[in-house]
Parts: structure tokens; sequence; C-alpha cells
């Protein structure tokens, strides 16, 4: 197989190895809690200091043009260099509430150097393929989130302690890097900017196009986070509902979220019949049809028809992902590629913190059941910015 051949594949594993660390902390999170003496609002408040942390990463890359003034391969390896680090700061015994924010910050802040860069990465590489391209990155981001809790599903075992699953994910991490590093060089289609500018990041919204496909994306994003981070706390929930419940949490939590892996790279080769943007549309509709549904599914009685729904809405929730990052980057000067995929991250992250924040709040006023209830707005209003401006 030639280099050229080999950079997707590349590009694309190492995304998965890098993301590992965003959930890693809710992969062990009955862990943190039961060792720090935390309470249940701990999940929210750590899941929220990673987004706050990518938050103002990608801010601060996008003020700075970093993934369009310097070598995008050079810029993931020394941010999961860091990341990885952070990370592994977890296991230390002596941490309090406050570090353990700090560290899920930080971990966020590395994460900026990652998840849009990889996808800058990408852009560089494939112009005509890029939906497909970003599907499978995309769906790496996705198996990397899962995977944590794919590894706390064997954590109790003598032979995988609940820091073991931080130091995996933090050398996982590690490999990443190294990857991007040696074997991803600067692509055929990056255009370096030259001159460096502060208002980039700003003028981008001003393309039509551009704007509609970051809007959408926005309404997408006010979602996504919310139900990957809650999805413990819902089948928890489920299983106090109905007593005769028995359901493996950590193992269905890494197949609803790792099954948006395959409809990610389903969507991408969908898209090339349908459209990218009507491809995004009918996801987002469909996930947002989940979201009204699911006081219905969780009230019923029935395992087999809860975890069918839940793997069906965890494929629905995010396999728009990557066609909106798509729509992002087609439609941003080539020169500006990078910040206009960092910012929109930024912005879209931003809005991950409130809707975790308000699920977060909501679990001590409401039962579990009615939660995923206040996801619909997002991608309604979604659906309404998407298709108020078409794509070129």
């Amino acid at each position: 197989m030639s280099q050229s051949r080999l950079i997707l594949p590349v590009i694309v594993f190492a995304q998965f190895c890098c993301t590992s660390l965003w959930f890693a902390g809710n992969g062990v999170m009955n862990d943190l809690i039961q060792t720090f003496n935390f309470n249940v609002s701990a999940i929210g408040h750590l899941t929220s200091a990673v987004q706050f942390g990518f938050i103002a990463g990608t801010l601060i890359f996008a003020f700075l043009n970093i993934a369009d003034r310097f070598s995008p391969s050079k810029v993931f390896f020394y941010s999961a260099i860091f990341g990885a680090l952070f990370n592994l700061g977890m296991i230390w015994t002596g941490n309090t509430a406050g570090s353990l924010i700090l560290l899920r910050f930080l971990t966020g802040f590395s994460l900026a150097g990652i998840y849009p860069v990889g996808m800058k990465i990408a852009s560089d590489y494939f112009q005509k393929s890029l939906g497909t391209s970003l599907g499978f990155l995309v769906g790496a981001l996705v198996l990397g989130t899962a995977f944590p809790h794919l590894l706390k599903a064997f954590t109790g075992a003598e032979s995988l302690p609940w820091k073991l699953v931080l130091i995996i994910t933090s050398l996982l991490a590690v490999v990443g890097g190294v990857l991007i590093l040696l074997f991803v060089p600067n692509g055929p289609y990056r255009k370096p900017m030259l001159k460096q500018d502060f208002s980039a990041f700003i003028q981008v919204f001003k393309v039509p196009d551009f704007k509609a496909a970051a809007f959408g994306y926005f309404g997408h994003m006010w979602e996504l986070y919310a139900f990957w981070a809650f999805i413990p706390v819902i089948l928890a929930g489920y299983e106090s509902l109905h007593p005769g419940a028995e359901l493996h949490i950590p193992l269905l939590s890494f197949l609803i979220i790792g099954s948006g892996a395959v409809s990610c790279v389903a969507g991408g080769f969908i898209s090339r019949s349908f459209g990218v943007r009507k491809t995004a549309g009918s996801a987002l509709f469909l996930s947002g049809v989940c979201c009204l549904l699911s006081p219905l599914v969780f009230l019923q009685n029935e395992e087999s028809l809860l975890v069918i729904f839940l793997i069906v809405w965890g494929m629905a929730v995010v396999a728009d992902s990557p066609l909106f990052s798509t729509l992002v980057a087609n439609n941003a000067p080539a020169a500006v590629r990078g910040t206009g995929l960092t910012m929109v991250n930024c912005v879209g992250f931003a809005i991950t913190i409130l809707s975790i924040e308000l699920i977060n709040s909501l679990t001590n006023v409401l039962p579990p059941v009615y939660l995923f209830l206040f996801l619909a707005p997002g991608p309604i209003t979604g659906l309404i910015l998407l298709f108020r401006k078409g794509e070129k």
C-alpha cells in the first residue's frame, strides 16, 4: 500500500487513539466518586470541565490561526502528548475535586489541537471525497469517546483496575500523536496563512453557506454531548423505575455511543447520492424525533425496546456531525479553513456546556425519563437554520 493510501487509515486510527481522552473521566466516574467521595453532580461538572477546556483551546487556536499558520501534524502531536499527561494526572491519589476539574480542563484544552486539527489535516488531503473521509474521522472520534466505557466494563476485575483505564487511554493518545508526526506530512491541498489575521475567526461567518452549516451544527451540538454524558444516568434511572431490569450499564453505554461510528461512515457514503445537506438534515430530524419519544420508551418495562431505541438514537445523534464539518470546510476559504473549523467547534462545544449543565441541574428536580425532552430544541433549531440557506 502506498503512503498516500495509508494517510486516511493513519489519521482515523490516530483520531481514535487521541479522542479516547475525551470521556476517560466519564468511563471511570463511579470509581472517582467512590475514591474521592464526590457527589453525583460531579458527572456534569467533570464533563463540563473538558468542554470548557476545549472551548478555551479552540478559541485561542482560532484567534491565533494556529492550524493555518503552523504544520497541523506537529500541532496534533504536541497536543496529544500534553493531553496524555493531563489525563494520566488523574491517577494521583492526592487529587481533590478542584485538581481533577483542572486536569479535565487541561485535557479538553489539548483536545482543541486534536479533533478540529485532525479534520483540517483530512481536508488538506481529500477534497472530492471529504464527506466520506470525515465520516471515518468522526466515526473514530465516536469510538474513542465510547472506548473508556468498554474499558470500564472490565474494571472491578483484578486485571484491570480503574486507574489502568486512564493509563491505557493516555498511552493510546501518545501512539496517535506519534503516528501523525511520523506518517502524515502536510497535505497537498494545504494553503498556509502567509500573514496572521486576527479577525479571520469572525470574518468567515460572513460567508452565507458557511454560516448556515455552522448554525445547523450548533443545533446538533445542543443534543449530542448531553446525550452521551447522561446515557449511564438514564440507564441507571431505568433500572430504578423498573426494579426487575438488569442492565450492564458500561457495556450498553459503549454500544449506544459507539454505534454512532457506523452511522458516521454510512452517512458519508449516503451523502454522495442524496447530498450532504439533505443527509445531515435527515439525521438531525431523526434524532429530534427520538428526543420527543424518549419518555414513552423509558416508561415501558421492556429492556429490548429500550436498548434498540437508544442504539438507533446513538446512530442518529452523531451521523450528521461529519456532514456538518464537511459543509463548514467546503464553504470556508482555503487559507482559513483550519480557523473556520476550529471556531465552529469552539462555539458548538460552548453550547454543549449549556445543555449538559441544564440536564445536570434537572436531575435534581425531574425523573430521569423526562430529561432528554430538553434536548429537542437543538435539532429543531438546527433544522430551521440549516435549511434557511441552501448550500452552493
